[in-house]
């Protein structure tokens, strides 16, 4: 298993970590998958469109207004603030994603990125890459 260490810069922000990934598959000889696992509560991972970061941004406003800051929350424990929006957008997303290997290479889309999503930031995170035989 590779680890990726991250650091957030925004409360929600999306980050493209597709050459991160294939960097810590490098030397991977005859794995059929990658598997990126997020080992947070309140951050995830996703496959959508690496081309054009804007679709980041779009993803990060979007979340935001799906699940409100400002709603009676009952999880208050985080002495930041209320982060129960962050669990939810985070569960709305996955922890995880299952990605084929082509020699060695992310079988992605022509536009597809893997990211990284934070909902709790700025933070340290981490990503774990494993690849699967």
């Amino acid at each position: 298993m590779q680890e990726i260490s991250l650091r957030t810069e925004r409360r929600t922000q999306l980050i493209d970590i597709t050459e991160l990934v294939q960097h810590a598959l490098n030397g991977v000889d005859g794995a059929s998958a990658a598997l990126v696992y997020v080992p947070h509560t309140t951050a995830g991972v996703t496959i959508n469109e690496g081309a054009d970061p804007t679709v980041a941004r779009d993803f990060e406003s979007a979340l935001e207004k799906i699940v409100e800051d400002g709603w009676r929350w009952q999880h208050l424990e985080d002495p930041d603030g209320p982060n129960a929006p962050s669990h939810v957008r985070a569960s709305l997303m996955s922890p995880e994603v299952l990605v084929p290997l082509s020699d060695g290479r992310l079988a992605l889309g022509t536009w597809q990125g893997i990211f990284f999503c934070e909902f709790d930031g700025p933070r340290e995170r981490k990503v774990f890459v494993t690849s699967l035989r």
